[in-house]
């Protein structure tokens, strides 16, 4: 293929992917900004003025910049892990296999797909957001990247998740056992200082934890974490799983049911 029917190739694919989750915006749009609406009233509203300060903030400001990233990190998961997974399920995935389409454009496509939602569920979440606490950005540009390889990364593994399911059981018990987990102790709720030594230390081992404080940073200017060892982290861990998922592909291994 040219240059430019790989570049149609992938926006063919990335605008499947943006109109399917379009067209079912009831179910892929509007659940995960009720939920975290739910978490803005409880923990940052009610249970928020009871704690008072945190890192020097108040906690609904504190919260705030993990909600959204929350949002953004289960939205992109979820776009790329069901749509892949659901066209190995009805096997139209073999077509877009066999056709003369690289499979870094396939990954790609894919995962722009997953990065778009990521996006747009985080954008209606911060809009939400503004009406119980004022946002002042700190910094644009940390803020603005960190969100994106966020949305990259997770849309990545969702790929990877899609990809080894058997089943729709499958598909849900990365997300229950693993990604839940992982979001819960990543920093959202709590800052690390609060915690002692030998546990603050185990939860440097969390990849979430530096992207919620580099978000966190990018909005609050605050961060547990050095943000530029958090980019580097979040930078490597894409490369792999992009590497990861191109392999994947390239071996066709699990890529039937």
């Amino acid at each position: 293929m040219t240059a430019q029917e790989q570049f149609i190739a992938f926006l063919t694919i990335t605008r499947k992917e943006i109109k399917r989750f379009l067209r079912i915006w009831l179910q892929t749009l509007v659940p995960p900004v009720i939920t975290i609406t739910l978490y803005f009233v409880i923990f940052g509203n009610l249970i928020g003025k009871r704690i008072g300060l945190m890192s020097g903030v108040s906690y609904m400001e504190f919260v705030v910049p993990g909600l959204i990233m929350m949002a953004v990190i289960t939205s992109s998961y979820t776009n790329v892990v069901s749509s892949f997974f659901g066209a190995k399920f009805q096997r139209f995935v073999e077509e877009i296999l066999v056709s003369p389409t690289p499979n870094y454009i396939i990954v790609l496509g894919f995962a722009m797909g997953g990065v778009a939602r990521g996006m747009i569920v985080g954008i209606i979440v911060t809009v939400v957001a503004l009406f119980f606490t004022d946002i002042h950005i700190h910094n644009l540009p940390v803020t603005v990247v960190i969100v994106v390889m966020t949305s990259v990364l997770f849309s990545l593994a969702g790929l990877i998740n899609a990809i080894y399911a058997n089943s729709f059981d499958d598909i849900s018990i990365v997300p229950t056992f693993l990604l839940t987990p992982l979001i819960y102790l990543g920093g959202v709720f709590y800052s690390i200082d609060l915690l002692p030594e030998f546990w603050g230390s185990v939860s440097k081992a969390n990849p979430i934890l530096y992207i919620v404080n580099a978000f966190r940073y990018g909005v609050l200017g605050i961060s547990d974490i050095n943000v530029q060892w958090a980019f580097l982290m979040i930078g490597g861990f894409t490369v792999a799983a992009y590497a990861y998922c191109l392999n994947l592909l390239n071996s066709g291994k699990r890529l039937r049911m």
